[in-house]
């Protein structure tokens, strides 16, 4: 038989895996975070019909002749260029700028996705759409993250609840006017909070007399009595410096008696009532910070980004996953904008990088190199027919 003949049927077959890849290429236009592949010919054995001759006296050397044997498929390549932004305006989806995969877990076996379309299931575990692949992060505890510690399942459910914090400190600060007149009154309010929430309100009243300003504090439980207000040549207060009124301590040690102003205020305590999850918003980080009912905000996750060595050595699962193999190296697992991996966008998705106007050119391309090696294999049939006919 002609070698040309099998020479064709590898063409036939290689252009084949050809539209295939590009025909997959396509009708992923608009998954999102797809990443279009690539096929990659190379030729096969050649086959050596006269070796190659080295010079001698008198002779020149020789090339060798050789006659190839056809095309095959040397690989499939996964194209990792970025894929344009959709914004979507949907506080879970999510998308990654620059290098890295989210971290998902499915069972026992963990995936890598470029995919942040998420959702939330009934327990409050964020989930990707379809599988219901679990995301994979560090879970805060009082707000605190430790990116150290071992990967979990994300979970930020509505009725997720801020601690109350008890109010250890409360702080005053501005001016009393020490020209004022006698009699005159200046009452500071603050909200309070003991260790379950429960709130209440302290009050502290300053007084001005003949002798100088007078300060006095309640909590409506806990009171304390007037006693003078003292301040240096400078204006700096000097006596008292703090109250201590239902184990909280009154800070007044930035207030001043300058003459002509008054800007005494009250400005802030550090505890807080107890709250509920309300909303919640991505940092470029994968910071998902809640924002609470009683007015506060607290970080209450942080998702996981994977980088690769290799990502074309990933292995496509299904359903826009990836999993590892021996050629994609170990996952380098960390914060988003860290070690080489991107950072994240919340409200939008990445789209798929297909490239129609590409695609379409590999379709025809694919085409015409069908059409070409089909040609081959009708030439050689009919010069088989012309041998067969030889005798008749």
């Amino acid at each position: 038989m002609l070698r040309s003949l099998f020479s064709g049927i590898s063409g036939l077959r290689s252009h084949q895996t050809m539209l295939d890849v590009t025909g997959n290429n396509i009708a992923n236009v608009n998954t999102t975070g797809f990443k279009s592949s690539q096929v990659q010919f190379q030729d096969t054995l050649s086959q050596v019909l006269t070796n190659a001759g080295g010079a001698q006296d008198g002779v020149g050397g020789t090339n060798p002749a050789q006659v190839g044997l056809g095309v095959r498929v040397a690989g499939v390549t996964t194209t990792f260029t970025q894929g344009a932004a959709q914004t979507t305006g949907r506080s879970t989806d999510m998308m990654v700028q620059g290098d890295g995969f989210f971290v998902v877990r499915k069972g026992t076996e963990t995936f890598y996705t470029r995919a942040g379309s998420f959702d939330f299931d009934a327990t409050g575990q964020m989930v990707l759409p379809g599988d219901g692949a679990l995301v994979q992060g560090w879970a805060a505890v009082d707000g605190e993250i430790d990116t150290d510690s071992e990967l979990t399942d994300l979970r930020v459910p509505a009725g997720t609840t801020m601690a109350a914090v008890a109010s250890r400190r409360a702080t005053f600060e501005g001016n009393l006017d020490s020209a004022a007149a006698d009699g005159t009154t200046k009452s500071l309010t603050m909200k309070l909070y003991d260790a379950v929430g429960t709130e209440r309100t302290l009050v502290v009243t300053f007084t001005k007399s003949t002798a100088g300003w007078g300060v006095a504090a309640t909590d409506g439980a806990d009171t304390q009595g007037s006693q003078p207000v003292t301040f240096d040549a400078a204006g700096k207060i000097t006596s008292p410096t703090s109250l201590q009124i239902g184990g909280v301590e009154v800070d007044l040690t930035t207030m001043t008696g300058y003459a002509g102003l008054d800007t005494a205020q009250a400005v802030e305590q550090d505890g807080q009532a107890a709250g509920t999850l309300l909303s919640f918003a991505l940092g470029a980080d994968g910071t998902i910070t809640g924002a609470f009912s009683n007015g506060l905000k607290q970080v209450v996750g942080r998702i996981a980004l994977g980088a690769f060595t290799n990502p074309a050595g990933l292995e496509k699962a299904g359903g826009s996953l990836y999993r590892t193999t021996v050629n994609s190296g170990e996952p380098q697992v960390g914060t988003a904008g860290t070690g080489g991996r991107g950072s994240l966008a919340g409200g939008a998705l990445e789209m798929s990088n297909v490239d129609l106007s590409s695609e379409f050119t590999n379709l025809i391309v694919a085409q015409r190199g069908f059409q070409a090696n089909s040609r081959i294999i009708t030439t050689s049939d009919e010069v088989l027919n012309e041998l067969v006919n030889l005798k008749r």
